[in-house]
């Protein structure tokens, strides 16, 4: 099955299970880019729950843009407060320390377009799932899309439903419970090489 997604900021285990199952992905690099979704934000488990992390972009909501010309602002250190969130989060998760080297450099080079950004965090997810990932990118923008399976509105955290994944064991499930859906920096952390497997099982909807 082909689908179709947006990239996003360290993209969501929903969406990786997408991903991993899908026989080739087309990203959408053709749309107008959308406050309040993935695009530039990810959830991770700290020790008080979810902390949502966001890439700030500089937006005018009078004029259209499109995704693909989005620029990060990088007036304040976001990269450092992202990287540092990351490291309280998961130090004490059983593979972090197996995975920093492959990830920390993308919270010390600079960053400037939010979509190409978004694009080397998934070579560096996929490099940690040990997984080729085969995909294209759109070409023009199609509101109901007939080739493919449409599953862009993964990236809608506000339209987001609940995906029945598999629970795994995290760093602070003791205070807060399982938490579904984080990013899959969380999935990769807590279970490693068995990570891609993981993917391969779960089941996303019809």
């Amino acid at each position: 099955m082909d689908i179709l997604l947006h990239p996003t900021y360290f993209p969501s285990i929903a969406q990786c299970v997408a991903m991993i199952q899908a026989e080739k992905v087309i990203f959408e690099v053709c749309d107008n880019y959308q406050k309040q979704t993935y695009r530039n934000r990810m959830t991770i488990y700290g020790a008080q729950g979810k902390i949502p992390l966001t890439v700030p972009v500089t937006y005018s909501q009078k004029n259209r843009q499109l995704y693909k010309d989005i620029i990060i602002s990088n007036d304040e250190k976001w990269q450092d407060l992202h990287w540092k969130s990351i490291q309280s989060a998961y130090s004490s998760s059983p593979f972090f320390e197996f995975y920093e080297h492959d990830l920390a450099h993308l919270f010390t080079e600079e960053a400037t377009n939010l979509m190409d950004f978004n694009f080397r965090c998934l070579d560096a997810i996929m490099e940690c799932l040990q997984h080729e990932l085969k995909f294209e990118r759109t070409t023009e923008f199609e509101l109901n899309p007939t080739q493919q399976k449409d599953y862009r509105y993964l990236a809608n955290h506000r339209k987001e439903t609940e995906h029945p994944l598999k629970p795994y064991v995290q760093v602070f499930d003791d205070k807060h419970g399982f938490i579904s859906n984080l990013s899959v920096l969380d999935l990769i952390f807590n279970e490693g090489p068995n990570a891609l497997l993981y993917l391969e099982k779960q089941q996303l909807p019809v």
